[in-house]
């Protein structure tokens, strides 16, 4: 059976996947990766480049075995999971590029990368983690998944949160989006304050083989403020012929 790798986006981790691991038990294998410098690598350097996460994440699924999968990147997950759509072209079954786009200084964003580093050095990364954490729920602090979401980006430092804006603000994938060869789902929020949009019809125009789903109601975490749609969306995409 063909494994699902799941790529987390900036301050996220792997453990946000539960809803996920819990629909998918014996129908889909799930990877799921903590990028260096979040989650439960937090203790692992920072890395300031999209490329340079891509490359990682492909050498950790080589070092587990995994050679042929299903791909799936949130946030800047999703421009980490282009870069792998292209790098590693023979061995990505189907793709799912969702809440995220191809240009990383996030026209539309609900504020700038400047700003937010900006605040990390000034507020720090706790108070920092919360409040973007904040922002990915359509109902902020008061979504049931807003604390633990926030815990997760709690255990990134303030080191691996600029790496992070900074490897996000060098990168544009929009010219190359031609290149993708998977079969691609696209998922979107309708109330994302991180990519408006713009961002997603971009992807939807570019990428020859392209589905697009909007959920409505929903900002930037839809597995966790919708998840059995999610699910059902995601397992529709992956188990169809």
């Amino acid at each position: 059976m063909i494994p699902l790798v799941l790529v987390h986006g900036f301050m996220g981790g792997s453990a946000q996947w539960g809803p996920q691991q819990e629909y998918f038990a014996g129908q889909i294998p799930l990877v799921s990766v903590d990028l260096p410098g979040f989650g439960q690598n937090a203790h692992l350097p920072p890395v300031s480049r999209i490329e340079a996460f891509a490359d990682w994440v492909v050498a950790a699924l080589r070092a587990k075995g995994v050679d042929r999968y299903h791909l799936l990147g949130h946030s800047m997950g999703g421009m980490i999971a282009q870069e792998i759509a292209r790098r590693d072209a023979k061995c990505v079954e189907r793709l799912v590029l969702y809440s995220t786009g191809a240009k990383g200084v996030l026209p539309g964003r609900f504020e700038t990368i400047a700003q937010s580093k900006s605040r990390v050095l000034a507020d720090g990364p706790q108070q920092t983690a919360r409040r973007i954490a904040a922002t990915w729920f359509l109902h902020t602090h008061e979504d049931p998944g807003f604390e633990h979401c926030a815990q997760i980006a709690q255990l990134a430092g303030p080191e691996a949160m600029l790496a992070g804006l900074d490897a996000m603000d060098a990168w544009s994938g929009e010219d190359e989006l031609s290149q993708i060869c998977s079969k691609t789902l696209v998922i979107w929020g309708d109330r994302d304050r991180t990519y408006p949009w713009q961002q997603i019809q971009t992807l939807w125009g570019a990428i020859p083989d392209v589905g697009l789903s909007v959920v409505a109601g929903c900002a930037h975490a839809v597995h966790l403020e919708k998840p059995d749609l999610f699910n059902r969306l995601l397992g529709d995409f992956l188990l169809q012929k």
